[in-house]
């Protein structure tokens, strides 16, 4: 990936497709000049003797105009926007078009044959970075907000796009640089009286507050990414059933005949604001059938790749060989047992996984999935089921940084405690210094940026 600035850059900023609208958008030095030659205003076209200025912030309604050929293009409205109130900070040119596949095409073509270069995956987010618009946790926060799935999720990212989460590092790194200052300027001046400095104190403050953020970061990245759950059991216990009351919505085929689920089905549900997609699976059970032998297989992966279980009996057939068989290939993975068929008498109480909390359910009338969703719930965040004003970190990114900053902390604790050098302490202290400002953008690679900007889409 190319980080200079130096150039225009042209994408489609919407997804390709047919809609009401599509844009096409430019940034950098020339977009005002490009946009002025592939833009004809209504008032030129209509012979107009009266010179036309685009002014800024303003939308104008015209024509885009094939610059080689001199053929209308689409009817549009257009927009520019002056350096540095824009996204970027550089000069954004910005063209709605009609909202198909082949007017946006020939637009952007348009854009590209006057100078423009067709943008990387999101580069006009990487300019506002580059330009000191936003850090890099709001940047990655942009995209966040795009692929957010519940509310709870949005408004963990749109906390994070609005500076949330970047005042409070930015707070923290402050907080560590004097006392780095401090230990170099005792190491590099050994002979001068220099100030005092209770470095004792910033690096346990230090701990404390990056203890209590990486504490937070299973939540957030629950908001952010979902907990993947898988429904597993014998065949006819109703998994599917289940799966079609929890979605409100016929998804799943279900009939009495036991193996009619052959293969894993996802939906993903809104609960409590936290994302959950469950995975039906096929009824776990010995089989001479090839197809069956796949689909059992495949649930077999799937209870592999989950981050929760609900195991589902009959209770009106009570528990077997085949349940414990089943209940004993979930391992130390966080489970509920979940007792089918509660509007039928209860052939007597399943024993099975003793230490995981049971629900019982009718997936046919509905009763108990209210306790069923509360639970789930409780499980996924030990019962806070909303949001919290503090920052949450729902990035693995930020997280690793924090913990990386966290051990580097601890090992300078250790190195005064144990009455080192103040190299030691100084080198652990930069250390974390850095991961703190890995997460911010301050002290990124270019190689770690490229990483990052690739997963968003172009036009972005």
């Amino acid at each position: 990936m190319r980080y200079g600035l130096d150039d225009t850059i042209a994408a489609i900023s919407t997804p390709i497709g047919e809609g009401g609208i599509g844009i096409v958008r430019l940034s950098g030095p020339g977009a005002a000049a490009i946009l002025g030659t592939v833009f004809v205003p209504y008032q030129r076209s209509r012979g107009s003797a009266k010179p036309f200025q685009m002014l800024p912030n303003h939308l104008h309604y015209g024509h885009v105009v094939d610059p080689t050929s001199g053929e209308v293009v689409d009817e549009v409205l257009a927009s520019y926007m002056s350096a540095p109130r824009t996204y970027t900070r550089q000069d954004v040119g910005e063209i709605n078009c009609h909202g198909g596949i082949v007017p946006l095409r020939r637009t952007l073509d348009a854009c590209l044959s006057q100078g423009a270069r067709l943008a990387h995956e999101g580069e006009f987010t990487l300019r506002a970075f580059l330009n000191g618009r936003i850090d890099l946790i709001q940047a990655e926060a942009v995209l966040d907000v795009i692929r957010a799935k519940t509310e709870a999720g949005l408004r963990v990212a749109v906390g994070q796009l609005g500076g949330v989460l970047s005042r409070r590092i930015g707070a923290l790194r402050a907080r560590l640089m004097p006392a780095l200052a401090h230990l170099e300027a005792s190491i590099d001046f050994p002979e001068d009286e220099i100030p005092a400095h209770d470095v004792a104190l910033t690096l346990r403050e230090g701990c404390e507050q990056i203890e209590r953020l990486v504490s937070q970061a299973g939540r957030g990245m629950i908001y952010r990414h979902g907990v993947r759950t898988a429904i597993i059991g014998k065949p006819n216990v109703g998994k599917s059933s289940l799966l079609n009351a929890l979605l409100r919505t016929s998804r799943a085929i279900v009939t009495p005949i036991p193996g009619t689920t052959r293969d894993t089905l996802e939906e993903t549900i809104n609960l409590q604001g936290i994302p959950m997609v469950l995975v039906d699976t096929a009824g776990i059970v010995s089989s001479d059938d090839l197809i069956e032998r796949l689909g059992i297989e495949r649930s077999r992966q799937a209870l592999a790749q989950a981050d929760l279980v609900l195991m589902m009996v009959d209770g009106s057939q009570g528990c077997d060989v085949e349940d414990e068989e089943i209940a004993a290939l979930i391992g130390d993975k966080s489970a509920l047992l979940v007792v089918n068929k509660a509007d039928l008498p209860e052939k007597e109480e399943c024993t099975l996984l003793a230490d995981c909390r049971r629900v019982h359910v009718s997936a046919l009338t509905g009763q108990g999935l209210p306790e069923l969703e509360r639970a789930l719930a409780e499980l996924v965040l030990g019962g806070h089921v909303t949001v919290s004003s503090l920052p949450l970190v729902s990035n693995s990114r930020h997280k690793d940084a924090l913990k990386r900053a966290l051990e580097h902390l601890r090992d300078a604790q250790s190195a005064q405690q144990e009455d080192l050098p103040a190299d030691f302490l100084a080198i652990d202290l930069r250390a974390a210094v850095d991961a703190l400002g890995e997460i911010t953008g301050e002290t990124v690679s270019d190689d770690l940026l490229e990483v990052i900007f690739s997963s968003f889409c172009v036009g972005k």
